[in-house]
């Protein structure tokens, strides 16, 4: 099957046109898995860093803004770079850096320093990032653009496979790894004693995690020339920022910012939320791997979202549910027990479809622009440092983390009105 099919004009596709390569779904389909999984990794390390540097929500939570920053430090960077080496060499230097972000947590751990675990959290970002400028565009690229919202859909069901699978196996690993004492009965070099020991654990997962990258990367290699043709527009404006004023793109730019912070930030604060008496008391290692249900139901609601969106406008599914979710909150915080717990972890269904579908209303129409395009929304996913860290905030302000669940009720809500706006008839 041709890799580069011919257009109108005798000329190999360019970028943002219709390239028939079922094989190379398959590898997108890895990117999504490998990406989701690392990203979700957070969620558990979280509470183990928490407890190793005695930190408060806001403390612990510049877990996730040193790890969503990268996002929009290298957005445009990792944008340039695919448009000069391609998409295939590209997801190469992201999945090296990657493993390079990895590696970096034996020296912070042996230092027991929080910086410094800090630091290799940005590093392994900004790969992520690099590699998310390439799968999403690419995946709409790889098949039918009427079909395309539902494609992405179906390629982020695999983000959520990794998202699932990753926090359940973390936090067998990290978190039923604590010990019956706690860093607060320590000090000086005692102290550093206890972090370098206690973090062993997250160290042997991540060094376990830059072996597979490897593999992958080398793998990857092998299809570095696959898509012949390939070509890119050069950008117009600042390194792509003009397209922020077609209002149907800057609008769901902002929706992407708001969506991934308030998706970082239920996930994030899952454990401790679980954890409360009020809610299920669970201990710390047996409410971490609910958190595989949260993820999990962004699985499953993104494969029935892909065939529903076949029937339905993707717009209108936005809109319900981005309403359910918010209603998912307000039982949540409005309960106590069971029905608290699981009514917060179902919100991960309500997300299941917001990020492609956002994405796709968006990015419509950008055609060679969609490197560009692609940049810009990888910058939105900033919203993952931000909004987690004013949740983190206002959970520290209030001392309730069910008020603070507040805040990503509000994002859900401006989401729920760009599904009323980007009706057909406003294209």
């Amino acid at each position: 099957m041709a890799l580069a099919p011919q257009n109108m004009n005798g000329n190999p596709a360019e970028s943002g046109g219709h390239v028939d390569a079922p094989e190379l779904r398959l590898f997108v389909f890895g990117l999504f898995f490998i990406f989701g999984g690392i990203t979700s990794l957070n969620d558990v390390i979280i509470p183990k860093l928490k407890e190793l540097f005695t930190l408060n929500y806001t403390q612990a939570m510049l877990v996730q803004f040193c790890f969503f920053t990268a996002y929009l430090l290298i957005g445009i960077p990792g944008a340039k770079l695919v448009k000069k080496v391609g998409y295939m060499r590209g997801a190469v230097c992201g999945l090296l850096l990657m493993m390079l972000g990895c590696l970096l947590f034996i020296p912070a751990s042996r230092n027991a320093t929080y910086g410094l675990f800090l630091f290799a959290l940005f590093v392994l970002a900004s790969g992520v990032v690099i590699v998310q400028v390439v799968a999403n565009p690419l995946i709409s690229m790889l098949g039918r653009p009427q079909t395309a919202s539902s494609r992405l859909t179906f390629a982020q069901a695999f983000n959520s496979l990794g998202t699932t699978i990753f926090p359940i196996v973390g936090s067998a690993l990290i978190l039923g790894s604590l010990a019956s004492v706690g860093a607060d009965q320590f000090s000086g070099p005692a102290l550093d004693a206890y972090r370098t020991a206690e973090s062993q654990a997250i160290v042997n997962g991540y060094l376990g995690i830059a072996a597979a990258l490897a593999v992958v990367a080398g793998a990857v290699w092998l299809f570095r020339n696959r898509l012949k043709g390939e070509k890119h527009e050069a950008s117009s404006g600042l390194a792509g920022f003009d397209l922020l004023k077609r209002r149907r793109f800057g609008f769901g730019a902002l929706c992407i910012f708001l969506y991934v912070g308030a998706e970082v930030s239920i996930g994030s604060l899952i454990v401790n939320y679980l954890m409360q008496p009020q809610v299920m008391g669970l201990p710390e290692q047996a409410a971490g791997k609910l958190i595989g249900l949260y993820w999990g139901g962004a699985m499953v609601g993104r494969f029935i979202g892909s065939g529903l969106m076949r029937f339905v406008s993707p717009n209108k599914l936005l809109a319900a549910v981005a309403i359910g979710a918010i209603a998912l909150i307000i039982v949540s915080t409005s309960t106590s027990g069971a029905v608290s717990g699981y009514s917060l972890l179902a919100i991960g269904l309500m997300n299941a479809i917001m990020f492609p579908t956002i994405f796709s209303l968006a990015s419509d129409q950008l055609g060679p622009r969609a490197a560009d395009g692609s940049g810009i929304i990888n910058i939105a996913i900033f919203g993952g440092a931000v909004i987690p860290l004013a949740t983190g905030a206002l959970a520290d302000a209030t001392g309730n983390l069910g008020l603070a669940m507040l805040l990503p009720a509000l994002c859900y809500a401006v989401i729920g009105g760009y599904g009323y706006y980007a009706r057909p008839q406003a294209v």
